[in-house]
């Protein structure tokens, strides 16, 4: 019984660490990035493949790979603000909590990534 109630409580707590929001990552929606995108002292990324890239995006994003985001993190500012996008948020989700490990304080992901913009 008590085994049971360690199990379902760890289970919950993986669970609720994977979908909860990182503390010091701000979410937008699309919406919101459009003005954002104005604004020369901040930096975008898109964390999406080369090709997914070459296919749709947006001019102000630079592409960086999830897969290469921790070799060319060096190449971001850590006292800019850092707006991360992906297809759908979930790349970018993941890649807002890497660079929260890295150092970066000012970090916002764009919920519903490219998916959503229109």
């Amino acid at each position: 019984m008590l085994l049971n109630v360690i199990l379902i409580g760890a289970v919950g707590w993986f669970i609720y660490k994977r979908i909860a929001p990182t503390k010091g990552i701000r979410t937008i929606s699309t919406t919101e990035l459009k003005a954002e995108l104005k604004n020369k002292d901040k930096q975008f990324i898109d964390v999406r493949t080369p090709n997914e890239f070459k296919g749709n995006h947006i001019k102000e994003f630079k592409n960086v790979p999830l897969s290469d985001l921790q070799k060319k993190a060096s190449e971001l500012s850590k006292d800019k603000e850092v707006f991360v996008i992906c297809q759908s948020g979930m790349r970018s989700s993941n890649a807002s909590k890497i660079l929260k490990k890295m150092g970066f304080e000012n970090i916002t992901n764009v919920k519903g990534g490219m998916s959503a913009w229109r």
